[in-house]
């Protein structure tokens, strides 16, 4: 079963969520608070394959309850629910773990799209019990494990999102090759994705922060100006 944790403090709002994710066959964890999220994320041992989240929440707000969240699992995708058009709230989620945001309002199909894309990368990362155990990737002083979903830097684990898995799993299987954004766009998030390409320009600047010595000036995700990105080991 598809098991999603919606958080939402508007009982109007969550109802509409619920119902139709509920159509679209999921079995749905409903909660209206950021506290009765955490306790109903560790009360399921983390068993959600996405969690929907609200960002504006009395008490623990959401951007708090995605952090929280990422720190218990790297692997449950994250959804970003936001009433507010202002750049820096989605930039803001995305860049505390967040896998994508869905600004209010909202039709059902968008929502439904939008949830139903994270669960095919999560499910995918589930599969990879099936790659080989020596199946890796090396590039450098990195070591993409495919099967652990792992990366590691001159032996150091980095830990990742299933997102910032994959891009990397990307980059490294076209090293030195100059990727358009929209093609990394549809490579990772799926053709049908609705949302804005700057999705990929935020998780780019948050994986530099994680394998970069000085993230300010990369030195192996290279910008190519006015097009894309490209790989350098």
């Amino acid at each position: 079963m598809k098991r999603i944790l919606v958080v939402e403090d508007e009982d109007v709002i969550r109802d509409f969520v619920v119902i139709n994710l509920q159509r679209a066959g999921y079995d749905v964890t409903d909660v209206n608070c950021g506290e009765a999220a955490l306790k109903a994320f560790d009360d399921n041992r983390g068993d959600f394959d996405v969690v929907l989240l609200d960002v504006m929440m009395p008490g623990i707000d959401g951007f708090t309850v995605c952090k929280r969240l990422r720190q218990k699992s790297n692997s449950v995708g994250i959804i970003m629910l936001t009433a507010k058009t202002q750049e820096m709230d989605k930039v803001g989620g995305l860049m505390i773990g967040a896998d994508d945001y869905v600004t209010k309002p909202f039709s059902p199909s968008e929502l439904v799209a939008r949830v139903d894309a994270i669960y095919r990368r999560v499910t995918m990362a589930k599969g990879a019990a099936a790659v080989p155990a020596t199946e890796e990737l090396r590039s450098g002083v990195f070591v993409l494990n495919l099967r652990s979903r792992t990366l590691t830097k001159n032996g150091t684990p980095v830990e990742l999102t299933q997102v910032e898995f994959q891009i990397m799993d990307y980059f490294m299987k076209n090293p030195d090759v100059a990727i358009e954004r929209n093609e990394i766009l549809t490579k990772i998030w799926g053709e049908h994705y609705c949302g804005d390409v700057k999705i990929v320009d935020v998780n780019i600047r948050r994986l530099r922060m994680k394998i970069e010595d000085e993230p300010s000036t990369p030195k192996h995700i290279l910008t190519v100006w006015g097009y894309g990105y490209k790989w350098n080991a």
